[in-house]
Formats: structure tokens, sequence, C-alpha cells
């Protein structure tokens, strides 16, 4: 709870009637937008005018819009609480939550890249790549980093 009421927080700093995106979301349309430069794709984001969102471009193309859910910020708080939860020594817990952490974000970006790639060349799966794929992925792997901090790491680890 208390994570979420500091991320709420920092939410609120955002003013919602005149658009405005909140900055890790930002940084997520970019190193999105940077790893499909990194692959040779043409790719751009700009600032919505009329949404608190990032527009995102794939081959001159207005693919997606980027708002703050798909930054996964929520997913990684999500993930922080179980760890807490279960918690083991601080430091397997410490390293753990910044592993799974920055493991989360990574897989992220690489969601919200190649998204945009699919929705380009399949516009006809878009319902179901962005409802269904893809959060079948993001939540498999939490659950996965769960399974094995539960079992290998955690206090009820069987040593």
């Amino acid at each position: 709870m208390l994570l979420t009421f500091i991320y709420q927080s920092y939410l609120n700093q955002y003013d919602k009637n005149t658009f405005e995106v909140d900055g890790i979301t930002k940084l997520v349309a970019e190193q999105s937008k940077n790893l499909l430069h990194f692959f040779n794709k043409n790719a751009a984001t700009e600032t919505h005018l009329s949404q608190a969102s990032v527009k995102f471009y794939y081959n001159n193309k207005y693919i997606s819009r980027i708002v703050e859910g798909c930054n996964a910020v929520s997913v990684i708080i999500l993930y922080f609480a179980f760890i807490i939860a279960f918690t083991g020594k601080w430091k397997p817990t410490l390293f753990f939550i910044v592993f799974g952490g920055l493991s989360i974000h990574i897989l992220n970006i690489g969601r919200v890249s190649l998204l945009s790639v699919l929705f380009f060349n399949f516009p006809q799966y878009e319902t179901f790549l962005h409802d269904v794929v893809f959060p079948l992925i993001i939540y498999g792997f939490v659950f996965l980093l769960w399974l094995i901090w539960v079992y290998k790491f955690s206090i009820y680890a069987k040593k």
C-alpha cells in the first residue's frame, strides 16, 4: 500500500487537465523508440495534444498511444510487494527486488517496441495482442520470478 501511495503521489504532480504525461511513461516511450532505432527501425514519439499520452509512430504511421498504464510501474509494485511479503535474508531480498524490477522494466520496453511493430504489420490482431498475449507474457514472467523467489530464496525455501 505504501508503494502504491508513493506512486499515486508521484502521478498527482502531473496536470491531467493539460494532458501532462508523467516522466516514467515518457521514459518508457523514448526507450522503446530507441530500442527500435537500435535495430534500424523507423520509430518516433511525440506528446499527444488532447490526451495524457505519448504518440508512438512506426514507419511514419501513428501506431499507438502510450499511457501511464503502459509503463509497468503497477506490475513492478505488485512484484515488490510479493517479494517483501515472502521476505528472506536482506541481501538476496534487495538483489531480487532490484534485479526483478529492472528485468520487468526491460521486458516492458521490449513489449512496447514489439507491439508497435506487430500493430503495424498485423493491425487485425491488435486487441488480441495487447489484451491477451502481452499481459500473459509480462505476468507470466512475474509469476516465474515469484516462484524462483519462494522456492529458492525466501524464508519458506527448503534448505
